[in-house]
This record gives C-alpha cells, structure tokens and sequence, in this order.
C-alpha cells in the first residue's frame, strides 16, 4: 500500500497553500517582523539629521537680541496714551527664539487700557532676516502676518505687511543707558508715515 501525501491526493490545492510555500511564507513574516523595530530606528535617526547645509544650528546666539532678556518696565504713549506695561524677555525653545511677554502693569491707572502680548522673536539663517510673531489679546487677525526685520548696527527694523498697510517696529539699543526704544511707525491712507508708538524700556527694579 503506498502512502499518499496530501498533495497528490489533492492535486486541485493551490500553490500557494502546499507545505513549502507556507513554510516559506512564515519564514518571510518572521523576518519582517525582526526587520520592523531596525527599520522604525532608522526612520527616527533620519528625521533627525538636517535636511541640509542649511539647516539651523542647536542654539542661536545673537550678541544684540540678547541685550533684552531679563525684566524691563515699559513707559511713554501709544496712539497718544500713556502706557504702563512691564516686559519679560527670555530664551524659550533651544534657545531659537526669544519669548517677549508684554502686559499692562497691576498699577496702572484704571482709564488705561489694559493690554497683553506675546512676542517670538527669531532668526532665518537661510533667508539671513529676523522674524517677529504678534500674539494678543487682539486675537488670531493680527497674529497671521509675520514681521521680517534686518540689522543695522545695534537696531533691527521689522517690516509687517499687514491687510490694512504696512507697519514698522524698530528695536534699537543704546549701550550707553543699558536701555530699549521701541519705535512703531504705520502708513496712513494718503500713504503718509506716522507714529503709533515710542516706547522707552528701562530695567525694572530688583
């Protein structure tokens, strides 16, 4: 009596389903299952290395920007009011850009307006511009154009585009008083330059 395997008493099976090819397809999911972790590393490692040259570095130092950390107290007029605002400045996200949180002081008059901002000012190495992002309490309007600036010694000019015409933030430094301007400057309708605001920053007391 011979002995008959199933495949000759089957001749109808499908390839794919006689013993050695599923033998061959448990091997194949094995593999593929050793190769998934190997091949997930790899994809990690990729997302971390720069896309090029280009590419910004760990920390970005910047010996002008820098001068404006710390605690500073906000004075002079905004569209011809007084304003009492203190200012908070520090390195935030790998030191890539520095955080400016401005808002109306606890004493200020109550007629004054009560305002709140936060600043994001940055660098693009590629481009060779700084960048300056608005938000407040203003909300998402506002928010959605960028302001581009370029240094001239120790100032950096911004430049924002905005829907209703352009505007201008200048941030200067001055060495000899340890202190800021900030001059805001916009273009009216009959496309004439005029002052929104001159603001002075003296360090806050200790």
């Amino acid at each position: 009596m011979y002995k008959i395997n199933a495949v000759q008493s089957a001749p109808w099976l499908a390839v794919s389903e006689r013993p050695s090819h599923r033998r061959e397809r448990k091997a194949l999911k094995a593999m593929k299952s050793s190769c998934a972790p190997v091949a997930l590393l790899f994809m990690i490692l990729l997302a971390l290395v720069p896309v090029d040259g280009h590419a910004q570095s760990a920390a970005w130092p910047d010996d002008l920007v820098d001068h404006m950390t710390g605690s500073w107290i906000l004075q002079e007029k905004i569209v011809g009011r007084d304003a009492h605002h203190e200012v908070r400045a520090e390195w935030v996200l790998n030191h890539q850009f520095l955080y400016i949180h401005e808002r109306t002081i606890a004493a200020a008059p109550t007629a004054e307006h009560r305002y709140e901002a936060g600043w994001f000012l940055g660098y693009d190495a590629l481009s060779e511009r700084y960048v300056l992002h608005l938000l407040d309490v203003f909300g998402g309007r506002f928010s959605e154009t960028l302001g581009y600036g370029i240094r001239d010694g120790d100032s950096i000019r911004f430049v924002f585009e905005y829907p209703d015409g352009p505007f201008h933030t200048t941030y200067r430094w001055s060495a000899q008083s340890d202190s800021w301007q900030w001059l805001m400057e916009q273009k009216d309708k009959s496309g004439k330059w005029t002052t929104f605001a001159d603001l002075k920053l003296t360090h806050a007391p200790q």
